[in-house]
């Protein structure tokens, strides 16, 4: 048995079972839905249907991320067994909870100054996320130390790519990401924004692609430009969707059939409520290893 444990949030958008089948330990962020505070908690307090459905229906959503006590209360059992730990945190380009972290570790290492406790920023959201918690329990699991598993994630974290597209406008304009003029030209021209994860974990709008067929197809193409080997890319790929499965699937068997020596078939997740409150129902994320991402 591993002398640390490895632990994210909920905002990785794995599934129960992913999690408990790779041994990865998480904390749950918090939603609020109409003003009743609910924990972000893979879809059990509220199914992804109703809640997607609760936003079309005009439902108010916000986010709160985990606090600094949440954290110690949730480490301490962990250190007090006699583990290390590794917690990789949501990017710090979206949201604070790597501060929160950061604090709670500072803390517990005056309580528990035996004990290793590594936060990482991982620069990424969503099923993304999740992809590199996957390969952290795959380090762990080939016997890699906590310091070699911690140093290889933060050295490599980069390398996991991040592309978005939303059919959707109505909550990017709700959410004041993009203007209402700008939506309102958008909506009636059918444009579908592609968008990627920056070097710094911060969400960049790249293209707008009229239609959704082309979106489909061009996200795709990013995967064929920047994945390692190109099309012979032989790596897990993992897809999230908030309500717009049959997108998502047309996504995957696009790339299933493009890319002949993919690592098992593509993974897809739902994008989690916390994620979800901002985006709304109708985006597709694609997440895959690739060139280390500069901009």
């Amino acid at each position: 048995m591993s002398e640390y444990i490895i632990s994210c949030c909920s905002t990785a958008d794995l599934t129960e079972e992913h999690f408990l089948k790779r041994d990865i330990h998480y904390i749950c962020f918090h939603f609020l839905l109409n003003g009743v505070q609910y924990p972000d908690d893979l879809g059990k307090s509220i199914s992804f249907k109703d809640f997607y459905q609760a936003m079309v229906d005009g439902a108010d959503t916000k986010t709160s991320q985990v606090n600094v006590d949440e954290f110690v209360d949730y480490f301490t059992p962990f250190l007090e067994e006699g583990k290390d730990i590794i917690h990789v945190c949501l990017s710090s380009g979206i949201s604070g909870v790597y501060n929160s972290a950061t604090v709670a570790r500072d803390l517990l290492t005056e309580k528990f100054p035996e004990r290793k406790i590594y936060i990482i920023d991982s620069l990424g959201a969503s099923s993304g996320y999740g992809l590199l918690m996957d390969k952290l329990a795959d380090l762990r699991d080939q016997g890699l130390t906590v310091d070699e598993a911690a140093a290889w994630i933060e050295e490599h974290k980069l390398e996991l790519h991040h592309w978005f597209f939303s059919t959707d406008l109505t909550f990017y304009i709700k959410g004041g990401r993009i203007s209402k003029a700008a939506g309102f030209v958008g909506t009636m021209l059918n444009i579908c924004p592609l968008l990627n994860m920056d070097n710094l974990g911060r969400l960049i709008p790249r293209e707008k692609i009229r239609s959704k067929k082309k979106v489909i197809h061009a996200i795709v193409d990013r995967m064929e430009a920047n994945a390692f080997d190109g099309l012979d890319y032989s790596g897990k790929c993992y897809i999230s969707q908030s309500a717009c499965y049959d997108d998502a699937r047309a996504v995957a068997d696009l790339i299933e059939a493009r890319f002949p020596k993919l690592d098992g078939k593509v993974e897809i997740n739902s994008v989690g409520t916390t994620i979800g409150s901002h985006t709304g129902p109708g985006t597709v994320a694609l997440f895959f290893w690739g060139k280390k991402r500069e901009n």
